[in-house]
């Protein structure tokens, strides 16, 4: 018996149908895969301050040239004075040798925290002597980090590169600008974290490091400055500062510190025409409108690519 044309038509009709929803999603599918499956955002915080050490502002993104290993890239985000949530974590060397200013450290640290602190940021607070402490884990609440900076305790050695260490791996579950403080009156003296460990570990999860070196500057002659050239370099690789306190104590040194913080550029790029086989890529920013001796541009050195191997 021959079946209805009626029922034909719709018979051909319901396939075509389903035909085509098939179709649709198999290209919704396709769509919704990332476009990078491979290529990650590379962020970076740039200072920029003329010869006398004046913050250039008003720059735009047409004013940067950036180059990975030597090779251009294109700028894809750019701000200024970036309003970026800022997670920052205070470090302070309590070891022996600090005893006698434990006092205004923690006078000094209350006043930067009350002036630094916006609602949308975190702060959290370690000590380090032999060991590092947590006295307050991250939080927006200045009662919660005055109660930490006034449990400072601590005696003994210097775990200057464990700090580093831990606090960088610390800030690197955190999303937004990353810092890391140190207030410390000289180098490591525990056997840890090595200086590079402490690099690489602030390198990888994008830590700026802002030392503040409390040591008597008329007395260097025959101090051992080992440690101090050593917070410097951390400082410059991470793409932060150092200060050193001077006969206006740690007041000063906390708002030079805040002032930088406040007037950063962030740039992003996606990594294009990388030299395959680098480990480590090494960034290069310039203003090519100005002469290189007019510029002071301050960022870090650069970003792993591989996974960090683990530790013993």
């Amino acid at each position: 018996m021959a079946l209805p044309r009626r029922w034909l038509a719709w018979s051909a009709l319901t396939i075509g149908v389903c035909l085509i929803a098939g179709f649709a999603l198999r290209l919704a599918a396709q769509d919704d895969k990332p476009l990078r499956l491979d290529v990650k955002l590379v962020s970076l915080f740039v200072n920029v301050t003329d010869q006398k050490g004046a913050i250039v502002g008003g720059l735009t993104k047409e004013d940067f040239k950036l180059t990975e290993d030597g090779r251009p890239q294109s700028i894809a985000v750019f701000e200024r004075q970036s309003e970026m949530q800022l997670n920052l974590t205070l470090a302070i060397d309590t070891s022996s040798s600090t005893y006698k200013d434990r006092y205004f450290e923690q006078q000094a640290a209350k006043k930067f925290v009350h002036a630094l602190l916006r609602p949308q940021d975190q702060m959290s607070v370690i000590e380090f002597d032999t060991f590092v402490t947590e006295l307050t884990g991250f939080t927006n609440k200045v009662a919660l980090i005055d109660h930490g900076l006034d449990h400072m305790r601590g005696e003994g050695g210097t775990a200057l590169y464990d700090a580093i260490y831990l606090g960088s791996k610390s800030l690197g579950n955190r999303e937004g600008r990353k810092v890391l403080v140190l207030v410390t009156d000289g180098g490591d003296t525990v056997k840890g974290s090595t200086y590079d460990d402490a690099l690489e570990q602030a390198l990888r999860n994008e830590v700026m490091i802002y030392s503040i070196i409390d040591v008597p500057i008329e007395a260097s002659a025959g101090r051992d400055l080992g440690g101090e050239h050593a917070l410097i370099q951390l400082s410059e690789d991470t793409g932060g500062k150092h200060f050193y306190v001077d006969s206006d104590g740690l007041d000063k040194a906390f708002a030079r510190v805040s002032d930088d913080l406040r007037t950063q550029y962030m740039l992003g790029y996606y990594p294009h025409n990388q030299e395959p086989g680098r480990s480590f890529h090494r960034i290069d920013v310039t203003v090519p409108r100005a002469s290189a001796e007019s510029f002071n541009i301050r960022h870090k050195t650069g970003y792993y690519a591989e996974p960090q191997k683990n530790r013993d």
